[in-house]
């Protein structure tokens, strides 16, 4: 027999924000999953609209059944006294125990039982109030293979030397719940769950609070357009899938269908729970271009509408950042024009064309790229695709957008994608000479964007960072070996990618923090300070906006010249990606001095730049 428990409900509605916004998802504002209301009293809520009757069953400390009331709109909840933190439950879905869809933690892992989380920490952070956009300067890592630890605790005694080095922000690959303890984290079933491995969710709130204290913001990857395939019992409770679409990973999400405004606010009442409960600054959501909605206000825009809404409520800087390969400018413009409205948004071209510059690769989704004219477009736009065909896509791609604000654009040399998805996993410092590896470190630290390291970059990390997996499903092991093999028919690498379920795998991908103290490497990372230390420093380099921004390209001789200012202030930043050296007239005149020292030099008004290398003067 179950018991049949009812009420609690006024506080339990009251921890969600109140739709005060006409242009949020009509989908009621309720929590979902397990809230404490009392110390020893739990409320429960689970979306099941197809259901007619479910049960909670508590696992631990001590096992009961209770059935759950059902509303109108399909929600089933109940509030249920003996029910503190570390209570582990499922809900049995016409007989079948399954996890919490909103579970906070999964300490057993994705097939285990969810688990009753307080809310109470001993937060630090009083008066934090966050990064602006313009000053961010981010490190995107992986936990598990940052620290030799791999867990959140793991990252903390990092922070003071990412500070140091100019870092503002950190961001985290997605930490929601995964199979196994090995994953880059794009196969999370449990969105609002911190992975158990890592720490899970006292030990994201130490990192976050750790952060805080040393004026770092902490960004987290969210993925809003599929989920994992292992643990992921979704559709058992609701519809949220559709079958109208499909994306690379399966089935689409349920965005614009029936029933979609609860899908919605699923993923919203998730993306807040990271703002409100975790004091968490910035959202970098992922694959933005793989939801496939065609409502007249998509998905998306509410999601940055409730992130910028609760922004305001807090007095806290909170940001919204998708990855796009689109080239389409409505990512970034705002909903009163009718944009997604998000603050900024990845620049694939950026990477693209550098990468293509530094290595010669033309391959895959690099044709199309190599001239240094191509990355003189992104500097002055964002984009380099604004129109124009392209040979990968076979179609013209792109539109020139209309902002010329630099913090609508993320950049970066190389990133989990760029690097794991090659069939070896090779850092840029792998592949090109180490002048190159200095040329790339100007390039995007001190464009007009906003720059972002991937971990080990700032001191010339050369281990690889491979794509690793730990499922327990053996066909589902050996589908991902051979999707893997197949990924790369684009591209002209040969040989064997590493097996994906080889631990092996995973360890060679971790940092090598003993690298840090030679000198060669030492020498990497006073370059990035140098930098990062200029970007601060000159008002020019300061300013984002690519209306103060010039460039000149001479493709033949492979220079590229970009002249920044601020009122009086002016930096020239010279690039010759060739192995030729070079003598050419300047093409700015001005009263040159150098800022960094390099090989390069002024006179009488020509400027010699020795075979790949940058300098950087200012008036």
């Amino acid at each position: 027999m179950s018991e049949q428990v009812r009420g609690g409900e006024g506080p339990f509605r009251e921890t969600m924000p109140p739709a005060s916004d006409e242009h949020m998802p009509a989908a009621p504002r309720l929590a979902l999953g397990a809230h404490l209301t009392a110390s020893n009293r739990c409320q429960f809520r689970v979306w099941a609209p197809h259901r007619e009757r479910l049960e909670l069953h508590v696992v631990a400390p001590a096992e009961r059944r209770v059935a759950m009331a059902r509303s109108a709109a399909g929600y089933f909840e109940t509030a249920v006294d003996g029910c503190g933190a570390g209570t582990r439950y499922f809900f049995a879905v016409e007989g079948t125990d399954r996890p919490d869809p909103a579970s906070r933690h999964q300490p057993e892992g994705v097939h285990g039982p969810s688990e009753v989380i307080s809310q109470e920490f001993e937060w630090h952070d009083r008066g934090w109030h966050g990064v602006e956009l313009g000053e961010l300067v981010i490190y995107e890592l992986h936990v598990g293979t940052f620290s030799a630890e791999g867990t959140f605790d793991g990252v903390i005694s990092h922070l003071d030397a990412l500070r140091d080095l100019g870092i503002t922000a950190i961001e985290l690959l997605p930490i929601g719940q995964f199979p196994g303890t090995r994953n880059w984290g794009y196969d999370g079933a449990y969105v609002g769950a911190a992975q158990n491995s890592y720490g899970g969710p006292l030990g994201l709130k130490r990192l976050v609070d750790a952060c805080h204290q040393r004026g770092l913001a902490i960004a987290l990857d969210v993925v809003y357009n599929h989920l994992g395939p292992e643990g992921n019992y979704l559709s058992q409770y609701a519809p949220y899938f559709t079958d109208r679409y499909k994306t690379p990973w399966g089935l689409a999400l349920n965005f614009d269908g029936p029933h979609s405004d609860d899908v919605r606010w699923f993923f919203i009442h998730n993306a807040l729970q990271w703002v409100d409960e975790f004091h968490v600054d910035a959202l970098r959501v992922d694959a933005a271009h793989a939801v496939v909605d065609h409502s007249a206000e998509p998905f998306l825009q509410d999601l940055t509408t409730a992130v910028r809404e609760r922004a305001r409520v807090l007095g806290r800087a909170i940001h919204t950042i998708a990855e796009s390969d689109l080239n389409d400018p409505r990512v970034i413009t705002p909903r009163e024009d009718l944009g997604l409205g998000f603050d900024s948004q990845w620049s694939d071209d950026f990477h693209h064309s550098l990468h293509a510059l530094l290595t010669g690769e033309r391959a895959g989704y690099y044709q199309g790229y190599g001239r240094v004219g191509d990355l003189a477009r992104v500097l002055e736009c964002g984009y380099s695709f604004v129109g124009q065909h392209s040979t990968y896509r076979g179609r013209k791609y792109g539109l020139r957008p209309k902002t010329t604000d630099g913090r609508k654009f993320v950049v970066c040399t190389q990133n989990h994608d760029q690097v794991g998805n090659r069939m070896s996993g090779e850092r840029l410092a792998a592949l090109v000479s180490p002048e190159k590896v200095k040329i790339a470190a100007a390039a995007m630290v001190l464009s007009p964007f906003l720059p972002m390291l991937f971990m080990g970059e700032e001191y010339g990390e050369r281990a690889p960072f491979q794509y690793f997996t730990s499922h327990s499903d053996e066909h589902l092991i050996e589908a991902v070996r051979k999707g893997r093999r197949e990924e790369f028919d684009d591209f002209d690498w040969h040989g064997e990618p590493p097996d994906p379920h080889d631990e092996e795998t995973f360890l060679r991908s971790k940092l090598q923090w003993h690298l840090v103290g030679t000198e060669e490497h030492a020498a990497v990372r006073e370059l990035y300070c140098q930098l990062l230390r200029l970007r601060r420093e000159r008002p020019a380099l300061r300013n984002l906006d690519l209306a103060t921004l010039e460039t000149r390209a001479d493709e033949q001789r492979r220079l590229l010249f970009v002249r920044r200012w601020n009122g009086s202030d002016e930096v020239l930043i010279a690039f010759n990606f060739s192995a030729e050296s070079a003598r050419v007239p300047l093409p700015f005149q001005a009263t040159w001095k150098a800022l960094i020292d390099s090989a390069a030099a002024i006179e009488q008004g020509e400027i010699t730049l020795p075979p790949e290398t940058f300098a950087v003067f200012g008036t």
